[in-house]
C-alpha cells in the first residue's frame, strides 16, 4: 500500500485526534503516505482530501474533538453519492481507508468494502459504548470520567441542601454510561432504556432514605429512558422532594482524553494501518480482553451489544 486515507464520522469523541496521530505516524514509519479526509463522508464526496505530514500529527494527543471534523452526509447513502466518493478515492490513488466512528460510520465502511471492494478498516469511536465486538470504544473512558467528576461536584451541593439531583447522561439506546457511573458515583437509582422500571418504587426508596436521616439522593438517567425533567416533576409531585435537574449533554463528548483513551486510540490507529498492510480488510479493531482483535464489520453491524447484567446487580446492591 502506498496511500491510505482516514476519516472521522458521526459524533465526535475524546481520542479521535489520538487515532489520527497514531495513523499518520504509523503510515510514515512504513513509507505510506497518509491522507486526511475532512468532514467524514461529506469530504469524501466533496473531494476534501489532502496528504498529511508529520507536523499534522503534532500536538494532537491531548486534544478533544477531531481536527478532521465530522458532518452528516445523507448523500453518501445514495448510489450517486457513492459513485462520486469512489471517483475521489481513485483520483487520490487511495489504496485503503480507515473509518473512525460508531454504527452509522461503520455502515458506510461496510458499503465501501462489500459493494465496491475498497479495503477498509473501522475503528470504534463512540462514548455510548454500544458497538458490538469491542469491550470499549475510543472516548468511553473519558466520558465516564467527565460524568464522575460532574456528579461528585453535584453531590456536594445536594448534601448541603438536602436535595435530590437527577442527572441525565447520554445513551439513547444503551445505558452503559448511566449504569457504570451510578455504581462509581454512589447513586441511589439508575434508569436505563434496556430495563423496565417502576418510578413509584424508586420514589419510595428515596423517601425511605430521607426518613432514615440521609442528606441527599442522586438518580442517574440515560437519555433513552426518558426526560430527566419529566422524572423531576414526578419526584416533586409524588415524593415531595426538593429536586434539581442536570443534563450533562455534549459536555460528555468533549475534553482532553484520559490516559486510557490515548493508549487505546494509539493502539487502534497503529493496528488499522498494519491490518491494511497485511491484507486484512473489512474489519473493525475490537478491544477484547486486553488485546486488539479484528472483527468483521458485517458481524459488528448485525449484532447488538448486550447489557452486562452483573452491572445491574452491582448497582442494586450498592444503592441499598
Amino acid at each position: 500500500m502506498k496511500n491510505i486515507g482516514i476519516l472521522t464520522s458521526g459524533g465526535d469523541c475524546p481520542g479521535m485526534n489520538a487515532v489520527v496521530r497514531s495513523f499518520v505516524r504509523t503510515c510514515l514509519y512504513n513509507g505510506i503516505t497518509p491522507f486526511g479526509i475532512e468532514a467524514g463522508y461529506r469530504g469524501l464526496i466533496d473531494g476534501h482530501i489532502r496528504p498529511l505530514e508529520s507536523k499534522d500529527a503534532s500536538n494532537l494527543l491531548q486534544r478533544g474533538g477531531t481536527v478532521l471534523r465530522s458532518a452528516r452526509c445523507l448523500e453518501f447513502k445514495t448510489k450517486e453519492g457513492q459513485r462520486i466518493a469512489l471517483d475521489n478515492i481513485s483520483k487520490n490513488n487511495l489504496d485503503g481507508i480507515v473509518v473512525v466512528g460508531g454504527d452509522g460510520s461503520l455502515t458506510g465502511a461496510k458499503v465501501l468494502f462489500e459493494d465496491y471492494n475498497i479495503p477498509v478498516i473501522g475503528i470504534p469511536g463512540s462514548i455510548d459504548n454500544d458497538i458490538y465486538g469491542t469491550d470499549l470504544a475510543v472516548g468511553v473512558d473519558t466520558a465516564l470520567n467527565t460524568i464522575v467528576r460532574s456528579v461528585d461536584m453535584l453531590n456536594d451541593t445536594a448534601s448541603s441542601h438536602d436535595r435530590t439531583f437527577i442527572v441525565e447522561v447520554m445513551g439513547r439506546h444503551c445505558g452503559y454510561l448511566a449504569i457504570t457511573t451510578a455504581v462509581t458515583c454512589g447513586a441511589e437509582a439508575v434508569l436505563i432504556p434496556e430495563v423496565p422500571f417502576n418510578l413509584d418504587d424508586i420514589i419510595k426508596k428515596i423517601k425511605k432514605r430521607y426518613d432514615e436521616g440521609r442528606s441527599r439522593s442522586v438518580v442517574i438517567v440515560a437519555e433513552g429512558a426518558g426526560s430527566a425533567y419529566d422524572f423531576g416533576k414526578a419526584f416533586e409531585l409524588i415524593g415531595g422532594f426538593d429536586t434539581r435537574i442536570t443534563v450533562l449533554g455534549h459536555l460528555q463528548r468533549g475534553g482532553s482524553p484520559t490516559h486510557y483513551d490515548r493508549l487505546l486510540a494509539t493502539r487502534m490507529g497503529l493496528s488499522a494501518v498494519e491490518l491494511l498492510m497485511e491484507g486484512t480488510h473489512g474489519v473493525m479493531t475490537g478491544w477484547q480482553s486486553g488485546k486488539i482483535v479484528p472483527v468483521p464489520i458485517s458481524e459488528v453491524l448485525s449484532n447488538t451489544k448486550p447489557l452486562d447484567k452483573s452491572l445491574l446487580r452491582m448497582a442494586e446492591i450498592m444503592s441499598r
